[in-house]
């Protein structure tokens, strides 16, 4: 399946999706066939985590996902304290998300994906 293909059926550009399918290549996720276009996998789905194809997409998912305004204004008692306040709570929250993007594999997604493909044909 070529970029060009993959774009139509996800509504993004072509671009976008050769640049998601080089980084998971970079990453050992896939072997990509350049040319006529097509990809494989390199190991089990079941080794091949949500959280892994997000850091290879976006190294930094997690800080982007949760990132805080970089100057907030220090006359306003909100903007003044909200890093303190929220670096109470973030690390939890992130190290909660990287816990649960890792418990789901692409082998969990391929199953649901038959399931709901079964029930809707019926």
């Amino acid at each position: 399946m070529t970029s060009e293909l993959l774009s139509l059926s996800s509504g993004s550009n072509p671009v976008t999706i050769r640049n998601i399918l080089s980084a998971l290549k970079k990453d050992g996720v896939i072997s990509v066939k350049f040319g006529t276009g097509g990809a494989t996998l390199n190991c089990p789905l079941e080794e091949i985590t949500i959280h892994r194809i997000c850091k290879a997409i976006e190294p930094d998912f997690i800080s982007k996902l949760f990132g805080v305004h970089s100057f907030p204004s220090p006359l306003c008692p909100v903007g003044k304290n909200i890093h303190n306040v929220l670096n109470c709570s973030y690390p939890k929250i992130q190290n909660d998300l990287c816990d649960s993007l890792e418990r789901i594999t692409l082998k969990d997604l391929v199953t649901d994906y038959h399931y709901f493909r079964k029930d809707a044909e019926a």
